[in-house]
């Protein structure tokens, strides 16, 4: 049976779009399970370490709560509210400590007006649009084998991947300031500071690899295109 190049190109890169965040989320959960086993010295809750970084920072006035799920942690910028899951808001570990001092990151940036936080705001009730028909144009695309269109759906996925690429700095900026802080107020030991990098590394792993898969899925579709045209 006789395979184009484009037809295994196109295989691999889907078995690579597949693996890659896969990989990601897999390294990310292992590093969550090993350093949620590694006890925080200064055995101090998620909710302490928030408390006290958000307290040190002058953002008092935002509120921490519990939420349900697994690494569910987040900032909500409108609501001005830190959400830790059970484990995160409970937990006396480095991984508890790591999470919610990076969720605490987020907010600092927020009260600073970090400017890539800024514009990944702008970005989002875009990208909350534009992703609900941007398959269905590219589809449409494909089957009249009409380049416009199917370039436009292409340019639809790509505002997409505009946002992925802007939540790098915020993420990698929010884990920065997370592990400054945590040592400016002791809230971790000081031979805790490498499983904190490693735990925050892993977690910023899962972002650089959400973007690689949306280069590789553009790519694929490329040429999904092209071979079509032929």
């Amino acid at each position: 049976m006789y395979y184009s190049y484009t037809s295994v190109m196109n295989i691999v890169l889907y078995l690579v779009i597949i693996l890659v965040p896969l990989f990601a989320q897999i390294n990310v959960s292992a590093s969550f399970s090993k350093y949620k086993k590694a006890d925080n010295k200064k055995k101090v809750t998620g909710f302490d370490v928030a408390r006290k970084i958000l307290d040190a920072n002058g953002l008092e006035d935002i509120y921490i709560v519990e939420t349900g799920g697994n690494l569910t942690d987040h900032y909500d910028p409108t609501r001005k509210v830190i959400k830790l899951s059970h484990d995160i808001f409970h937990g006396e570990s480095v991984a508890a400590a790591s999470v919610a001092a990076h969720e605490c990151g987020h907010a600092i940036q927020d009260k600073v007006g970090y400017k890539f936080m800024r514009f990944r705001s702008l970005l989002v009730p875009v990208v909350n649009l534009v992703s609900s028909f941007s398959w269905i144009v590219i589809l449409i695309g494909l089957l009249t084998e009409y380049f416009q269109i199917f370039i436009f759906g292409i340019g639809l996925i790509s505002i997409g991947l505009l946002f992925q690429l802007v939540t790098l700095p915020v993420e990698f900026d929010a884990s920065k300031r997370a592990k400054a802080e945590l040592k400016r107020l002791k809230l971790i030991d000081n031979n805790e500071d490498s499983y904190v990098s490693k735990m925050l590394g892993a977690a910023a792993l899962t972002y650089v690899a959400g973007v690689l898969t949306s280069i590789l899925e553009i790519v694929r579709l490329l040429l999904i295109f092209n071979d079509n045209d032929r």
